[in-house]
């Protein structure tokens, strides 16, 4: 499956608004492409909308981004009433829940209504790209597209590729992703990809330190920042994702590599 990711008429469906999905959105209108998108909670694409619109304004504030521009990828951005209204979509990124049921329900919903050279792409952090796409009928078409918190300001991306993924499919998603301005790594499907494979023990020991009295959790942050040179420490960053996102990624990764004991999930 491909197509020019530079070609004007490109339309993008993202599926779930929330922090991840509304990350994509932005990043996709601006880097010009039409972007519809859609959220189960009523009313909560419209809230996405809205908050794309603001931080768009804000990057023309500081200059980041041309005010034109930014106007132009708020025009951009079109809120839709469900999958069904992603019929006309080149390629359709799902960002909701990190749960795999929920996700191959989606997408074999989604198989039914797109074109059948639309690209269906998951930006799961954790769970098989296999495994989601296991149960299509075109496992070739789909791949794992997946993006770092906060999405504007993270640059990597990792472009995951299942064992039926099509070479020209993880081929494409590359290209879209570097029109964005990202950068993108090839991954196989293995248990939490690259990047958060090594995160898992980044917060699991920071989290037996804490249990373990060595220091609390600002001191075990300022540690990493200013001895690690890390930009957040693991206590930080675990409250920018969200703990309840955090443990089930450490849970699919632990349970993945067979309960190894490195990614084990923590009490606390």
């Amino acid at each position: 499956m491909t197509f020019d990711a530079n070609r004007p008429d490109l339309l993008v469906g993202v599926i779930g608004t929330g922090a991840m999905g509304r990350g994509i959105a932005q990043v996709a209108a601006a880097g010009g492409m039409n972007v519809v998108m859609t959220d189960s909670r009523p009313g909560a694409a419209e809230e996405a909308r809205d908050f794309i619109a603001k931080m768009l304004s804000r990057a023309a504030e500081k200059g980041t981004l041309g005010k034109d521009e930014a106007a132009a990828a708020v025009k951009r951005l079109q809120v839709v009433s469900g999958p069904a209204d992603m019929k006309p979509c080149h390629v359709v990124i799902e960002a909701i829940v990190e749960n795999l049921d929920a996700k191959r329900q989606l997408f074999g919903e989604l198989e039914s209504i797109v074109a059948p050279d639309c690209i269906l792409a998951t930006n799961t952090s954790s769970l098989s790209v296999t495994t989601i796409a296991a149960k299509l009928k075109t496992p070739q078409r789909f791949a794992g597209f997946h993006f770092f918190n906060p999405v504007p300001l993270m640059k990597l991306v990792e472009v995951v590729s299942g064992l039926a993924t099509d070479a020209t499919t993880a081929d494409t998603i590359a290209a879209t992703a570097a029109s964005w301005g990202k950068q993108p790594v090839r991954a196989a499907s293995t248990p939490g990809f690259i990047v958060n494979r090594c995160a898992r023990p980044f917060y699991g020991e920071a989290l037996r330190l804490l249990s373990e009295g060595a220091a609390d959790e600002a001191t075990l942050d300022a540690l990493l920042r200013e001895a690690g040179g890390f930009r957040m420490g693991a206590f930080e960053l675990m409250d920018l994702i969200g703990n309840d996102v955090n443990f089930a990624v450490t849970r699919s990764v632990w349970e993945a590599y067979y309960h190894d004991p490195r990614y084990a999930p923590s009490v606390l």
